[in-house]
């Protein structure tokens, strides 16, 4: 039984006002999955990159014992590339640079030794190369959370309502989820999301932690008020990785075990965002997460 994380593996070059940096490791997949791996230990990636990519960036996956038999290379070619610059509040960004090169005619192939997994994350992609993996799947997996932004809303809306119907989980921000469903107010907006397909609903608050629904149920979580964000590139996708890696740890899917796995995404997302790109979560220690986990834990603890 095993987990898949379909998205980018990419390229990012990135400024905020702390420092910048020339390309390093980026896109969905590569977060997520860096996420995942440390919960649940039979993590594979479905993505493509470049010629360019190389042994050296690939062996922070490996290193990781995540399977990357699902990784195109494409020879001669280069891999997808993104740069942006952060304003001082962190919350908002201006993209400088979008090069789609290998991403742009991704067609996801799923490997043979890949048709046993029971959890899969659909990474921000479009929704026809969602739709694709999905089908290419010999049984349906025992969880699917789809991951989506508000470009693809804009652009592919009704290949996205497909996808909605084929999944367990959304997770979306706020302005998302207030796009997709035309109500302003989060409760509405939900019922509307839920209306469409998935079970459960996740929105995303940045700074002011997330909101689950499903069941009838509705389960806010706070965010760990943290000194210093260094770089928020990736926090959703380290968030999504940490969601369905606990949900897979535990083989267990119901709204109770989803609020847990919300607090470890959570948890996992401070992290990432400490250093710039992949470089905090490459490297952390199971003593590191648990206390971090103790302190979401007390953030919201007490006695009336």
């Amino acid at each position: 039984m095993s987990l898949i994380i379909l998205g980018s593996v990419a390229f990012d070059a990135l400024e905020t006002p702390f420092g910048k940096t020339d390309k390093i490791v980026g896109g969905a997949a590569s977060y997520a999955a860096l996420a995942a791996s440390y919960l649940y230990k039979d993590v594979k990636i479905v993505g493509v990159v470049g010629e360019d990519f190389g042994e050296s960036n690939l062996s922070k996956f490996t290193k990781r014992n995540i399977d990357i038999s699902g990784i195109q290379i494409k020879t001669g070619e280069k891999s997808f590339f993104w740069s942006g610059r952060y304003h001082n509040d962190m919350n908002t960004r201006d993209t400088l640079v979008t090069e789609l090169n290998v991403l742009g005619s991704f067609d996801p192939i799923i490997p043979s030794n890949y048709q046993d997994a029971q959890y899969i994350l659909l990474g921000n992609l479009s929704p026809q190369v969602q739709i694709t993996a999905l089908k290419r799947l010999k049984k349906r997996p025992k969880l699917t959370v789809l991951d989506t932004m508000n470009f693809w809303m804009d652009i592919a809306l009704d290949d996205l309502k497909k996808v909605l119907k084929e999944v367990d989980v959304l997770a979306i921000n706020d302005e998302e989820a207030r796009q997709l469903s035309g109500q302003y107010a989060l409760v509405r907006a939900a019922e509307e999301i839920l209306n469409m397909g998935p079970k459960y609903l996740i929105i995303k608050k940045g700074e002011h932690g997330a909101l689950l629904f499903g069941e009838g149920k509705i389960f806010s979580a706070p965010a760990l008020p943290l000194a210093e964000v260094f770089d928020p590139t990736g926090a959703g996708d380290t968030f999504a990785g940490g969601f369905i890696g606990y949900l897979a740890k535990r083989d267990i899917v119901d709204f109770q075990h989803m609020k847990s796995a919300i607090i470890y995404g959570s948890a996992l997302a401070s992290f990432c965002v400490e250093k710039f790109g992949t470089e905090r979560i490459e490297n952390l220690q199971d003593e590191d997460i648990a206390a971090r986990i103790n302190q979401f834990s007390a953030l919201t603890a007490f006695d009336i």
